[in-house]
């Protein structure tokens, strides 16, 4: 799947997810999105356990976010993840988690690529292929 495609990943609020008002705690948002950033670059075939076997591995550098509307127990969301823009060491995305098509909460997420000391680094080429295909 090339990155210009929109990638739609499910996951439903479990009791676990709420606070005490029942509604989504603020901060599982953001796992619900890793979980669909995971899945993005599963689909593009990357193997993170292989890219952190070979002394790299991406991680979040910035996320704007808006809480738009609670999402609570039980609901099933769709998280959506888009590409948006990409440098040697940086991804950019869009993602959005939606109820029953209406937009539950937005993210604007900036991933750079890291060697196993911490230092930003060129994403692979390899990486660069799966992730823009014919764009190198």
């Amino acid at each position: 799947m090339p990155a210009a495609m929109t990638h739609r990943f499910t996951v439903r609020v479990y009791y676990e997810d709420t606070d005490l008002a029942g509604i989504v705690y603020y901060a599982n948002y953001l796992k619900f999105i890793e979980r669909a950033r995971s899945e993005w670059l599963r689909g593009c075939g990357i193997d993170q356990g292989a890219l952190r076997g070979a002394g790299r591995v991406f991680a979040v550098r910035r996320l704007t976010a808006d809480f738009l509307t609670p999402a609570r127990f039980d609901d099933v969301l769709e998280v959506y993840t888009e590409f948006t823009a990409a440098t040697g060491a940086r991804i950019a995305l869009s993602q959005e988690i939606r109820r029953h098509e209406t937009p539950v909460f937005r993210a604007r997420v900036e991933v750079v690529c890291l060697t196993g000391q911490g230092a930003a680094t060129r994403i692979p080429a390899d990486i660069r292929q799966k992730l823009f295909p014919g764009q190198e």
